[in-house]
């Protein structure tokens, strides 16, 4: 049974910086594209991040690129988001998630969630 699990979210300032991890098991993890998504209270989930298997394409919201990075360690069977210069309207429960068919910025056609960790940015 495939389990993501999410790590490192937490209460930092606006400015501070975080990187989450979420660590897969129970799939092949470098036959999967994996995504970050996030979603803030009463607002739909949104794309945060994406990439591909062997990390060589990676693609961001618009609203985070510059800030965030997305990496991946298949040995580890990890993926990162390196999160800098946080603001309060990053404010979210981010979530990653795992596909085979490539990266997508759809949280529909992802087939394995994780169960989220809290980011919380204060001003």
């Amino acid at each position: 049974q495939a389990q993501l699990v999410e790590s490192g979210g937490g209460l930092v300032q606006a400015g501070d910086s975080l990187r989450l991890a979420c660590t897969a098991s129970g799939l092949t993890f470098s036959s999967n594209y994996m995504g970050w998504f996030r979603q803030a209270r009463e607002k739909e989930r949104e794309f945060v991040a994406t990439i591909s298997l062997g990390g060589g394409i990676r693609y961001y919201a618009d609203s985070v690129k510059g800030r965030f990075t997305i990496s991946r360690d298949n040995a580890k069977s990890t993926v990162y988001l390196q999160m800098n210069n946080l603001k309060p309207e990053d404010t979210a429960v981010y979530y990653c998630a795992a596909r085979g068919g490539g990266t997508s910025v759809d949280p529909a056609s992802y087939a394995y969630w994780g169960q989220g960790t809290q980011v919380t940015v204060s001003s």
